[in-house]
């Protein structure tokens, strides 16, 4: 299973024995300056063959008298003894699907004998990558060599010195073609005009046949290395010289050596910042603005300005940078004062007047809309008859769901009880193994998907009834755990069953996030009553005590986000089935929560929720709403409440700032740690009626998708600061800060973007809410999904040249982005239609081939359409009523918005962007007809405007590249008619520039560029 070739979603732990000799700079996120997402595996061998990283890429120590000895620079390393003929090997799949790879680890040779291998990776002895320190019986001196079966390319160095620690590093370029090897920091030999493809060294669709050895060749007859080992690390890029030179002196030194902004740019081309670009270049002014705010919110300031261009260019409107405060003293009291802008690559600086007057009684919207439930939408094969991108997707996982165990997701509930495990049960790997911190996650993912699966496949009763087996056994499960917590063992049995009364393990000093069958509590009589969890209660106490993430027994990592999709999980299942158990369990567990919650001061919670990952709680405010919305108990609104990030949301504890007055207080924070936290505050407005949550959610949703999203609809990405995971640290900044080689726009924070966007609707419906929707959806949610398979996206890279990697097959081994994914496609149908409360009026938000059974008005509307692959949609009205049917008016349809009803031309003022209203009394038979003719047009980056995608309507095109890059492709467009220079076949969506093939992202499974380097003329 190529599940570790996935750009890894939350953090890796970065922590061994020597923590003042090697250590995480900038907490567990960063390691020497490098992002965690670019670490594929990290060996300390500081009394094991553990992977520190949150791969598990666990290595294996194939001789047992292998020897782990004091070293006096180093602690505790590992010492190979030939004699022995002792070696690791690591997972075989671990280099699987990688483009370019670099290696480095500390050795001490204790031998000069030839043919020693520091490590050899591949397939076999024909095809593998191997590192000889001091050389073969051919080649002499430090020696490394890929073999592809057709070619081979080396490096040689003088030989390492021997009784001594020696620093080695390998780097494999693919894009640049070079093969570099560095001694202590220093480069020492390179190897130029290397045509390969890791594909060529390791099988990619079989991963189990890798093999992958550290002190031992492939080949049979070896010399095993005499030697002692420390702090061996696979990166999936190539790093570079500075980053090499960094790993050495920081793991000599405590004053670790930061990355600089120079080293963060490295790895793109430099554009003058003077120079117009795309259609700047004919621009000739910008219009200035004016703008109101209240006393103490910033402005909301537009982020595109009508423009005059020359030349007879009709361009589009021009993207300004306003500057982005950190807090709001300019709009204390009442007033006017002026926002300078620029418009990248002029000279221009468009002007935007304030003025600010006296606030006024907080006026936020009502929830007007409601969404249908899953079975009253079914999706249908297009006009041809053929399935839909989105059946194939939902069909992927709807199989591959239905023939999974419950046990394996139930495994680490019952492990963690101490509970027999049923004959055959086995647990789930990547983060649900042993000792991860985070195992359990997935189950709450799973419980959701099920549930949405059991409503979904009402058209198939034999697959409805599987999910509705495995709802029932699933929850039947946590139901007994749960009734285990805070309850004697025995009659007459010591326990505790206040939640807030845990005391430490059986012989425990302290709490602990010890997870071995070892060493893990399973006195689940003295956890309080109502715990579920896959894990001991430690990691949540630990949290309000001060725990930081990573991977020692005294750190946790993010028990709450975990209990989020547990809780969220239960509901689902009981709102689709009414499965009063499910419900029980969650309130247990929701009482639990608010017992240990109420007793804690505001400080604490501030620095439990600000907390890197350990204080990530997913949406445990929205779950807590919701637990509170079924029940109607007051204690759950509270609980709710205590989950709010009082720094992002008000800035302070006094409320003086923060999102709900429009301040950016997320840039450079981790995006899905709290893309669900801003969820959660619009659910606790539905439940409180704050206004405040809704303008946190409402000025979220806005600065994200205007300075933070890429075309896809991704969020995340950071070069600056040095993690994919994050915002990047300037709002509108993503060339400069942005395209993180370690990958980005995490699926996950996608996928929450959709939810939250979806929710914002049914408050306010405005037209960009469901633009971003169909993007989104489009162009990452579809895109995620590999050709044959349920595996799927973590990451999506956006470099030229780049490749999807897809992991997680067979549903045996989750992270972050494998949990929603199995949400997001099972419930294709929630958002294509909405209704209003009173049922006046219908929403047609997505055209995608479905059936509506509008129940409460004994309507069924039939939308027939082969979108995106046409711009046509017809809707089939069966019954007959009075009723609004509002319908999206995109923003690409720039060249018109067409209706017909009943074969009628309706002259209608239809404005991009928008809804238009068709109101009558409908009678059977009656049909709408849409038409929205598409058009190419460019989404440039917003500080760097020659780099952008192309768009065929609402459709991303990617070109297809044949080899890998290292510059964005170039591109010359008609600058007045951009089609003028593409030809294709609209019909399949597949385009030709200059003799490159461009497809839609969401069928592109090989390598491609999503962004060029565009010039108009």
């Amino acid at each position: 299973m190529n599940r570790y070739n996935l750009l890894i979603c939350i953090v890796l732990s970065f922590f061994g024995l020597n923590t003042t000799k090697v250590q995480a700079q900038n907490g567990d996120q960063i390691l020497d300056g490098i992002g965690e997402t670019e670490l594929i595996a990290r060996y300390l061998f500081d009394g094991s063959a553990k992977d520190w990283s949150r791969n598990n890429l666990h290595g294996k120590i194939e001789e047992s008298k292998v020897k782990f000895v004091n070293d006096e620079q180093f602690g505790r390393v590992l010492y190979l003894l030939p004699d022995n003929q002792a070696f690791v090997s690591i997972p075989a799949d671990a280099l699987a699907g990688e483009e370019s790879l670099s290696i480095t680890g500390w050795i001490f040779m204790r031998s000069t004998e030839k043919d020693q291998c520091f490590f050899d990776f591949g397939k076999d002895d024909k095809s593998h990558f191997f590192a000889a320190p001091m050389g073969t019986k051919t080649d002499q001196g430090f020696h490394t060599e890929i073999s592809n079966g057709l070619n081979k390319y080396k490096t040689d160095s003088p030989a390492l010195e021997a009784g001594k620690w020696n620093h080695l590093a390998v780097v494999i370029n693919i894009p640049s073609k070079l093969i570099s090897t560095y001694v202590n920091g220093v480069l020492v030999s390179e190897a130029k005009n290397v045509e390969l493809d890791l594909n060529q060294l390791f099988n990619k669709t079989a991963g189990s046949e890798n093999k992958l050895y550290i002190g031992k060749a492939l080949g049979s007859g070896n010399v095993f290395l005499n030697a002692k080992l420390h702090d061996f690390r696979i990166y999936r890029v190539s790093l570079s010289d500075k980053q090499i030179g960094r790993i050495y002196k920081n793991s000599l030194t405590a004053d670790q050596e930061e990355e600089t902004a120079e080293d963060q740019a490295a790895g793109l081309p430099l554009f003058s910042k003077n120079t117009p670009q795309l259609y700047n270049q004919f621009l000739k002014s910008v219009a200035d603005i004016k703008v109101e705010t209240e006393v103490g919110n910033l402005p909301r300031i537009p982020a595109y300005v009508k423009g005059i261009y020359r030349d007879g260019i009709q361009g589009p409107e021009v993207r300004v940078i306003w500057p982005s405060p950190k807090e709001n003293s300019q709009v204390l009291k009442t007033g006017q004062y002026t926002v300078t802008g620029i418009v990248p690559g002029t000279d221009l600086k468009p002007k935007a007047v304030v003025t600010i007057k006296e606030a006024k009684k907080a006026i936020t919207p009502e929830r007007k809309l409601e969404a249908f439930h899953l079975d009253q939408v079914s999706l249908n094969n297009n006009l041809d008859g053929n399935h839909t991108k989105l059946i194939e997707n939902r069909d992927k996982f709807l199989t591959a769901l239905s023939q999974t165990d419950p046990d394996s997701f139930l495994y680490m509930f019952r492990n963690a009880f101490g509970q027999e495990q049923p004959k055959g049960a086995e647990p789930l790997g990547v983060w649900d193994t042993q000792e991860t911190k985070l195992r359990g996650h997935v189950t709450g993912h799973y419980l959701t998907a099920i549930a949405q699966a059991y409503a979904s496949t009402g058209y198939d009763k034999v697959l409805q009834a599987n999910f509705t087996d495995k709802m029932q056994y699933m929850v039947n499960t946590l139901y007994q755990l749960s009734q285990l917590s805070g309850n004697p063992k025995e009659a007459g049995g010591k326990f505790v069953s206040d939640p807030a009364a845990v005391p430490f393990g059986p012989d425990k000093t302290a709490y602990e996030s010890e997870l071995s069958n070892e060493g893990m509590r399973t006195d689940y009589w003295n956890w309080g009553k109502g715990f579920i969890s896959a894990y001991p209660p430690d990691q949540f106490i630990m949290l309000e005590n001060g725990a930081t993430y990573g991977g020692q027994k005294t750190q946790i990592w993010a028990p709450y986000y975990t209990l989020h999709k547990i809780l969220a999980g239960l509901m689902d299942v009981y709102e689709v089935s009414g499965n009063e158990k499910a419900l029980e369990t969650a309130k247990g567990m929701g009482d639990w929560v608010y017992a240990r919650l109420k007793k804690l001061p505001t400080e604490t919670l501030i620095s439990m929720w600000n907390r890197y990952i350990a204080g990530e709680f997913g949406g445990m405010n929205e779950a807590m709403a919701r637990l509170y919305r079924i029940t109607k108990n007051p204690h759950y609104l509270e609980a709710a409440q205590l989950f709010d990030n009082i720094k992002v949301f008000y800035g302070d504890a006094q409320h003086s700032h923060g999102l709900a007055k429009n301040v950016d207080t997320f840039r450079g924070l981790h995006a899905n740690q709290h893309i669900p936290q801003i969820m959660g505050a619009l659910e606790m407005y539905r439940d409180s009626n704050t206004p405040d949550y809704y303008r946190v959610a409402d000025n979220f949703w806005h600065k994200t998708v205007n300075d933070y999203m890429y075309s896809i609809g991704g969020v995340a990405g950071a070069r600056n600061p040095a993690n994919a995971e994050c915002f990047i640290s300037q709002p509108a900044t993503i060339y400069e800060n942005g395209f993180s080689s370690g990958g980005q726009n995490e699926t996950c924070a996608t996928y929450n973007m959709l939810k939250l966007t979806g929710d914002l609707f049914l408050y306010e419906q405005r037209g960009e809410l469901m633009d971003y929707y169909e993007r989104g959806l489009y162009n990452h949610i579809l895109a995620s999904v590999a050709k044959d398979s349920p595996a799927n996206t973590y990451h999506v890279p956006l470099r030229p040249g780049s490749v999807k990697q897809f992991g997680n097959p067979h549903m045996m081994g989750f992270t972050c982005c494998n949990g929603t994914a199995i949400e997001s496609n099972t419930k294709f149908q929630n958002s294509i239609y909405f209704k209003s409360a009173d049922n006046g009026a219908l929403y047609v938000n997505l055209y995608v081939p479905s059936t509506l059974k509008w129940t409460e008005k004994n309507i069924t509307i039939e939308q027939t359409t082969d979108f995106p692959n046409e711009d046509f949609t017809r809707l089939t009205i069966k019954g007959s009523g009075n009723f609004d049917i509002n319908v999206r008016v995109p923003h690409w349809a720039a060249k018109g918005f067409f209706v017909k009803i009943n074969g009628k031309e309706e002259k209608v003022k239809a404005t991009p962007g928008s809804y238009l209203t068709l109101s009558r009394k409908w009678k059977d038979g009656d049909t709408i007809e849409l038409r929205m003719p598409f058009e190419f047009h460019l989404e440039p980056v917003m500080d760097q405007q020659n780099i952008a995608s192309l768009f065929y309507g609402p459709v991303l095109l990617a070109a297809q590249e044949t080899e890998p890059r290292k510059d964005w492709r170039k591109v010359t467009l008609d600058a007045k008619d951009i089609s003028k220079s593409i030809q294709g076949d609209p019909k399949k969506l597949e385009f030709t520039i200059d003799g490159v093939l461009y497809k839609p992202f969401y069928d592109t499974y090989g390598r491609h560029s999503v962004y060029m380097d565009v010039t108009l003329k």
